[in-house]
């Protein structure tokens, strides 16, 4: 792993945006809450427990990385594996549980398009981290992810849908293709893991597997996988506060 700097912009972006991501989550259970006329009890218990799961699992993943854990790729099955396999079934519960429902039914679609903006800092921080020599290049837009391109489209999309410009089908394809870029990237880095190596040696995604950069497939990506899964229960038309 390469020597960086806690100072580098590009290095924080690791920690603000997850961070930022938590705070937006937090802040989403609250209004949907308030727009669906739920007890104030209620409300902050939701609140609460949304920011004190998130602050645990992001101080196990950090946990796991910083003690080496995810690098034991010798191990049947590699524990990076195991945090996928995680990071997936996070995803499905929070978006299709009653508490997915609460954001769906609580929350305006545009809103939910709106935050898979955060790709597109993401991504520039990851080229970043690609000039820097931490991150392989398939994984940087000079490679093999194109997710920037959610990224920017994500807000000029939830603008159209907001202002009435666009209906659900627009939506509907958009999310297709953001889900199928997200798939690409997360395909990509984990056949660059050492277990696959398909880009060859010098080109192993191991980076994420020490800290800050675990909050990269243990935040983001969940955060992103979860939106999408969102956006399809909004679009669906099946989903009662009984769900």
């Amino acid at each position: 792993m390469p020597a960086y700097s806690w100072s580098d912009p590009v290095i924080l972006a690791f920690v603000i945006i997850p961070v930022l991501l938590v705070l937006q989550l937090a802040a989403a259970v609250s209004y949907a809450s308030r727009r669906l006329d739920e007890p104030d009890s209620l409300r902050q218990s939701a609140t609460i427990g949304t920011l004190v799961v998130a602050v645990v699992w992001m101080a196990l993943t950090w946990v796991a990385a910083d003690s080496g854990v995810l690098l034991q790729w010798d191990a049947t099955p590699p524990p990076f594996a195991l945090l996928v396999l995680a990071i997936v079934g996070l995803a499905a519960t929070i978006a299709f549980t009653p508490y997915g429902t609460r954001l769906v039914l609580g929350l305006p679609l545009w809103t939910l398009i709106a935050i898979q903006g955060f790709r597109l800092p993401l991504e520039l921080a990851m080229h970043g981290m690609y000039e820097r020599g931490i991150m392989p290049e398939q994984m940087s837009f000079s490679g093999r992810n194109f997710d920037v391109l959610t990224g920017i489209s994500a807000l000029l999309v939830a603008w159209l849908v907001a202002t009435g410009r666009c209906g659900r089908r627009v939506a509907l394809a958009w999310n297709i293709l953001g889900l199928a870029l997200l798939l690409n990237i997360v395909g990509i880095a984990i056949v660059s893991t050492p277990r696959f190596q398909l880009f060859g040696p010098e080109r192993i995604n191991t980076w994420v597997m020490y800290p800050p950069f675990v909050w990269l497939p243990a935040v983001m990506v969940l955060a992103a996988l979860a939106g999408h899964f969102l956006i399809f229960r909004a679009l669906s038309g099946h989903v009662n506060s009984k769900a």
